[in-house]
């Protein structure tokens, strides 16, 4: 599995509210899952890689703080967000 092996495209595409939009939280939290899901893949192959480690911790908090910004201003996208990406309930 390469760096880039992520679906950040098609996530960009499912997420975003206009075409060229790139930017908003909901793609901005989709992209972090995709970042997120390739590197909990990383770490089984790579026990001792702590370094990394500290950037997932980094990626998962700012990924909480956009989901708690969504939910507070816009809950139906927020509803709408965690459903398309399956995170939480």
């Amino acid at each position: 599995m390469s760096k880039k092996n992520f679906n950040k495209s098609n996530v960009i595409k499912m997420l975003q509210k206009t075409e060229k939009d790139v930017g908003s939280s909901e793609v901005q939290i989709g992209i972090l899952t995709e970042r997120i899901k390739y590197l909990t893949e990383h770490f089984k192959n790579n026990k001792k890689d702590k370094h990394s480690n500290t950037g997932l911790n980094k990626m998962i908090i700012r990924r909480k703080k956009l989901l708690d910004y969504l939910n507070k201003n816009e809950p139906s996208l927020y509803k709408k967000v965690i459903e398309q990406l399956g995170l939480r309930k």
